[in-house]
């Protein structure tokens, strides 16, 4: 695939124009933060002056002699991966949440089922093309700049605007052959979990606990082969079941299915990649506990499939103006302290399930997850995705947080900085290192940029901040719901909001007899 020409034209023209805002402001020595058009973070809302790239969502080149794609940063994963296989070639890492994009992947830390095979999504990029905070176009890799290149993965836009993007491709395959092993306890979570990260044949490796005593760790290997007489499983289609139940469902199965032998499914490879976007993993669950009156069952999910997707749910949670009694946290330790970390969330929280995902090492300093000093060889780490509902009121909120973060601490631990983060300044800095970060700063012209610490970090008087009585009013149940609701709807991911309830469903009903 060639150049687009005329998108190369556009990309030359809005560059052109982000570089003299950019430049414009910098000459006024005022700051400012990026818009992209969405985000996946969590945290409160900024309101400081931004630099509008919401424009840089094109896919310029994918070149599959070279198994590489030229991408702004604000394209969406599933439209990458809908051009990228076009061509036969995908991804190695990609985020499970189809509308998570490439900028966000690379500043941002995207580690996913193949992630303990290619490393964090950051790791995948080859190149990327820059504006500096004082309006100067750079390019960045491993061969030049190569510290600004590494610094700013995962800086969330610190040290400059990331404008363009250059990504490796590996070849894909039609199907994804997952197997299904059933785990009894935490420590053979994390012993399995490890054990399949060893095996050379894998792709994809992942987990989820459903309790204390009971999960499944999967393994995926890409494949082109699928036996007659084995049916093809899905989990894009609103009739589809959600892959978090799937799953425990074949563990469940197994003795009676297969006499005690492994459950395998052959999943096609987009299915498996963005199998966890309806539901949202499984916070969906979280909107049918919060309205009460609508029952959980296959046809209510396949009557509010439009709203359960995880772009939906996002824009959703941005539209209550508040995440403050749900913990959404991605949390990395090392393998050693893993069981003890998910001992102790298991008895502070009770949140179920838990989601486990290996991870490559990554050296330091890094604002990734990383389990070394300049001195110790790096190791890898298991993800624990912790997300669900904790408590009720922000003081409880703010408090478990912070227990939370210094538990993870104490274990070596790092959380991913899309979340709410309540760290002291000195406590951030000496996780995460302030000297090398200064530096790049310094070097690169981005002293005028907010720093990660500023981008990232919560401030607890924002949660206890008193409202106004009509705020007030609008927090009682249901009402931030049906606001999430509508602030959905609005934003346009909600393909069908125009038309009747009837034709709604009659073209579904179509849907899926053509499925």
């Amino acid at each position: 695939m060639e150049f687009y020409i005329k998108d190369l034209e556009y990309h030359e023209s809005d560059l052109k124009r982000i570089q003299a805002e950019v430049r414009d402001l910098s000459q006024r020595k005022q700051a400012f933060r990026i818009f992209h058009g969405s985000t996946n973070s969590t945290r409160p809302a900024h309101h400081e002056r931004v630099v509008d790239i919401s424009c840089l969502r094109r896919i310029l080149r994918i070149d599959p002699k070279k198994e590489t794609a030229l991408v702004e940063p604000n394209v969406p994963m599933d439209k990458l991966v809908e051009a990228t296989l076009e061509v036969g070639l995908v991804p190695p890492v990609v985020t499970e949440f189809p509308g998570i994009t490439v900028g966000g992947g690379f500043a941002g830390s995207a580690g996913e089922s193949s992630s303990f095979k290619y490393g964090y999504f950051s790791q995948t990029v080859s190149r990327v093309e820059m504006i500096l905070a004082d309006g100067v176009i750079v390019r960045a890799s491993a061969h030049e700049r190569e510290d600004l290149f590494h610094g700013a993965a995962e800086a969330a836009g610190t040290l400059g605007v990331i404008t363009l993007l250059e990504l490796r491709l590996i070849p894909a395959k039609t199907y994804v052959k997952l197997t299904y092993y059933p785990i009894s306890s935490m420590g053979d979570a994390v012993d399995s979990i490890m054990g399949e990260t060893k095996n050379s044949m894998n792709d994809y490796v992942d987990g989820i606990l459903y309790s204390r005593n009971s999960g499944v760790i999967m393994a995926g290997i890409l494949t082109n082969e699928k036996p007659p007489s084995v049916s093809v499983q899905r989990f894009s289609g609103p009739w589809d079941p959600w892959f978090y139940m799937h799953a425990q469902e074949r563990i469940q199965n197994r003795l009676e299915e297969t006499g005690g032998e492994a459950m395998v499914d052959y999943i096609p490879l987009r299915d498996y990649l963005f199998r966890y976007d309806r539901g949202a993993f499984w916070v969906g669950r979280e909107c049918f506990k919060y309205f009460g009156f609508v029952p959980f069952n296959r046809l209510t999910r396949w009557f509010l499939d439009d709203f359960l997707h995880a772009r939906m749910l996002y824009r959703a949670l941005h539209g209550t103006s508040s995440s403050v009694d749900f913990m959404i946290q991605d949390l990395s330790l090392p393998f050693a302290n893993a069981e003890r970390f998910m001992d102790y969330a298991a008895g502070n929280f009770e949140v179920w399930p838990l989601w486990l995902c290996p991870l490559r090492e990554m050296r330091s300093p890094a604002f990734h997850p990383n389990s070394s000093t300049r001195e110790d060889k790096p190791q890898p780490m298991l993800n624990i995705g912790l997300w669900g509902r904790v408590s009720k009121g922000p003081i409880a909120f703010v408090q478990q947080n912070r227990d939370l973060e210094r538990h993870l601490s104490q274990l070596g631990g790092r959380k991913a900085l899309y979340s709410h983060t309540y760290y002291t300044e000195q406590e951030f800095w000496d996780l995460y290192g302030k000297p090398w970060y200064e530096k790049l700063r310094e070097k690169y012209r981005a002293t005028t940029l907010p720093s990660i610490y500023d981008k990232v970090t919560v401030n607890p008087s924002e949660i206890y901040a008193e409202r106004a009585w009509s705020q007030w009013l609008l927090s009682l149940w249901p009402l931030p719901g049906i606001a999430g609701i509508a602030a959905a709807i609005r934003s346009g991911d909600y393909v069908y909001h125009r038309q009747p309830i009837w034709k709604r469903l009659w073209e579904r009903g179509i849907r899926d007899k053509l499925d």
